[in-house]
């Protein structure tokens, strides 16, 4: 059911010129649905909340957000946004990753298929290249998992 769990991760790269980036990654667990991927050089808790707060404006708010023990995610500011609208908070335990396999396999899909298929010059080139593939991976892409169909049903193959 969607809502339910939705898990969050982050990852990191760079530009050609060697300026590091990071990404906040974010899916429905249940539907496999990526609800965003934010590519910033810089990506505190209180970015995050808000980019947060701009995918809740579309999906409503999770249940459950699941995370690491990252210092974004055990911010007071992160806490406090999380009880502010009644998201519980799922930390995994330092050191497994396998406790958040849906993120963890998601992360892996995007870095083979974007950050490690192509050099960027700009975080532009990021941002643009990762949104047409969020959109190919939730309307295209055919996951086992939902019976060889993509997460956001009635989508255009």
């Amino acid at each position: 059911m969607a809502n339910e769990v939705w898990s969050l991760d982050y990852m990191s790269d760079a530009l050609t010129s060697g300026e590091r980036f990071r990404t906040a990654n974010v899916i429905d667990d249940s539907r496999r649905e990526c609800l965003g991927i934010c590519v910033r050089f810089s990506l505190p808790a209180r970015s995050i909340t808000q980019w947060l707060d701009a995918i809740v404006r579309k999906k409503g708010y999770p249940k459950v957000m699941r995370v690491d023990n990252g210092p974004e995610n055990i911010s007071q500011y992160f806490r406090r946004w999380a009880s502010l609208h009644q998201v519980d908070i799922l930390y995994i335990q330092p050191g497994s990753p396998a406790q958040n396999a849906y993120i963890e396999r998601f992360n892996r899909t995007y870095r083979e298929s974007v950050l490690d298929a192509c050099q960027f010059d700009d975080l532009r080139e990021v941002k643009e290249l990762t949104a047409k593939w969020v959109y190919h991976y939730n309307y295209e892409r055919p996951h086992q998992a939902l019976g060889m169909q993509p997460p956001v049903m009635g989508a255009v193959a």
